[in-house]
């Protein structure tokens, strides 16, 4: 038996392979709108484990196995025994038996690491503290959809080295364009990562720098989930990282601005950048809807695809 392709990050994939899914998933989109019928996963089942709370994450994954002709099952640690102190190994076993894809949004990414590492079935990571990849097909697709390849261009990221930031660094490696880095000093992303990169990346602390015509600008909460006691300090090291209209005149012309949700208008962002012209947030939520189908028919039923 082959062993599983698994997308813990953009790395597990090839940029050919990158490139067809973002392909994939606007063709689904077309599909899903004119009212178009496609049921490659019927009998599929997609065991959902949340340790952390979501909103676009289960809609989307829950919503595409069913347009897909699939079915999701939600998992949270309150429902199971891996909230109780069962091994990862067991549950990574146990649901690969009885499920054919197994989606974790977690805390560690070591721990889906070594989920994968036992699973015979697909694992996606939906989000873990040092990866989010699923947000960047979903962010890829839009920019494309708006304004056509992402390779060449200039992507500017203010805000924390976090795990969409780490994301992003691996999206310019895998998509080809440039990435400009804003952040305060101690919320620096990875150094391998960075070093990974090579000059594909550039660590700046200037906002206004990074966003000097750049094509696309995107920025994040400056408190994650997990970070709620550190939200007073973050607010005082983060106070001249707002994305506002004075950065996005910075940037070229036709930028855009995007933001993975939820956001903090006042903090991250000003409400009229990401309430204005600019902004293709809701496009971008909607958009993890469709990515996901592309990566869910991708990794379950190749031939549909």
């Amino acid at each position: 038996m082959d062993a599983p392709r698994h997308f813990l990050t953009l790395m597990d994939l090839s940029p050919a392979e990158l490139e067809r899914l973002i392909q994939r998933a606007i063709e689904l989109k077309g599909w899903h709108r004119a009212g178009r019928e496609h049921s490659p996963l019927r009998r599929k089942t997609l065991a959902m484990v949340f340790e952390k709370s979501s909103t676009r994450t289960r809609v989307s994954f829950e919503v595409g196995m069913t347009q897909l002709g699939g079915h999701a099952l939600f998992l949270s640690p309150r429902d199971t025994q891996l909230g109780r102190g069962e091994p990862i190994e067991d549950t990574a076993r146990v649901l690969s038996g009885m499920t054919d894809a197994i989606m974790i949004r977690t805390f560690e990414h070591e721990k889906i690491e070594r989920f994968a590492a036992h699973a015979t079935v697909p694992v996606i990571n939906a989000l873990t503290d040092r990866f989010h990849p699923c947000q960047l097909l979903a962010d890829i697709q839009t920019f494309v959809e708006h304004r056509g390849p992402i390779g060449g261009r200039c992507v500017a990221w203010i805000g924390d080295g976090n795990n969409m930031c780490h994301s992003y660094i691996n999206a310019a490696r895998q998509f080809g364009f440039e990435l400009r880095i804003a952040c305060p000093e101690g919320y620096d992303p990875d150094a391998g990562l960075l070093a990974a990169a090579g000059d594909r990346v550039r660590l700046v602390r200037d906002p206004l720098a990074a966003a000097a015509g750049a094509d696309l600008v995107v920025t994040d909460v400056w408190a994650s989930m997990g970070q709620e006691e550190e939200q007073a300090a973050r607010v005082r090291a983060f106070a001249a990282y707002q994305v506002h209209d004075g950065v996005m005149a910075a940037a070229a012309a036709d930028a855009l601005f995007m933001h993975c949700l939820p956001a903090h208008r006042g903090e991250e962002v000003a409400a009229s950048v990401i309430d204005g012209p600019k902004s293709v947030v809701w496009d971008e939520a909607e958009n993890r809807l469709h990515a996901q189908k592309a990566l869910l028919e991708f990794l379950l039923a190749p031939a549909a695809a």
